[in-house]
């Protein structure tokens, strides 16, 4: 089967793709680890997206989620390892599966950054953590950190306290970069933060239990990374251009890359902006610019 599109990424970028699609009855796959992307990984609670004063990220990917799968597209929970384009686009996944399409949007979103230092990857799941939605809880009553001064570090910090006794930030600037008003509230919460704050070690023996940072030594239960997130289309690097982040390079107007029909939405790209309602407004945007590449190629869909 030679699909009209395929959709790589399961997060808001991804699935405003998908919706697209299906409006325009493109035969369409969506290919995605999970879906969810950085709304579940880094947001906590939204109050900046139209229709809703306030509402949690998973709540909202939910949401997302239940109106894609109400659609009449193929979703399949697979690991896109490579793309190459002869004739059509070939796909190929980590399932050993092979798919063609006429037209592709890449919306793989970004990975959690990581900080590279010893004990990290050691004590992943043993109290070190990317995601606070996922794992907060499991810290009822316990003492946690927060790596990364940034809003996203704050978001968290103020989710942890939800659960946690005592709740750190630790930040390497000596001015964090959170707006005032998440700082104030952190301040009001109770949750201490540290600046000039240079991380090197996390340690313990079969969970985490200590900190290291500059000569001092912080006693904690767990560890939440947030220093940000590292795009990654490396399947596809034959057919794309990156910039020195490793964010796809597109025509902003179309979103199309340097390949005619290959498609990048969401924070993937080089856009500046990267919020769920823009990743959402270039998954629309994407999908009507692929469908006029499929007319114009093909005659129809």
């Amino acid at each position: 089967m030679i699909y009209d599109l395929i959709i790589i990424g399961g997060g808001s970028a991804g699935i405003t793709a998908g919706i697209y699609a299906a409006r325009q009855k493109m035969k369409t796959l969506l290919l995605t680890k999970s879906f969810g992307g950085q709304m579940v990984h880094k947001s906590v609670e939204i109050e900046n997206y139209p229709g809703f004063d306030k509402i949690s990220s998973r709540e909202l990917i939910e949401r997302f989620e239940n109106q894609l799968k109400s659609k009449d597209i193929e979703i399949e929970t697979d690991k896109v390892l490579s793309i190459v384009k002869k004739d059509y686009f070939n796909i190929l996944t980590e399932a050993e599966k092979q798919y063609q399409s006429k037209t592709v949007i890449i919306a793989t979103g970004s990975e959690p950054r990581k900080l590279n230092i010893k004990g990290e990857k050691e004590f992943l799941g043993k109290g070190v953590s990317y995601c606070a939605t996922c794992d907060g809880p499991i810290f009822s009553n316990k003492k946690v950190a927060v790596i990364g001064g940034g809003e996203a570090g704050f978001e968290t910090a103020l989710f942890l306290k939800k659960y946690a006794s005592d709740v750190f930030i630790l930040e390497q600037d000596e001015k964090p970069r959170a707006s005032k008003e998440i700082q104030e509230k952190t301040k009001e919460a109770g949750i201490k933060l540290i600046v000039s704050a240079i991380v090197k070690e996390i340690k313990g023996s079969v969970f985490v239990e200590e900190i290291i940072y500059n000569e001092d030594v912080i006693k904690v239960n767990g560890i939440f990374i947030q220093i940000g997130y590292v795009p990654d289309a490396s399947f596809a690097k034959e057919l794309i251009d990156i910039n020195e982040k490793g964010e796809i390079i597109v025509n902003f107007e179309t979103l199309e890359t340097k390949t005619p029909g290959l498609f990048a939405a969401g924070d993937i790209n080089i856009g500046k902006v990267k919020q769920i309602i823009t990743a959402c407004g270039e998954g629309a945007q994407a999908t009507i610019y692929a469908y006029n590449y499929l007319i114009k190629e093909y005659g129809s869909n």
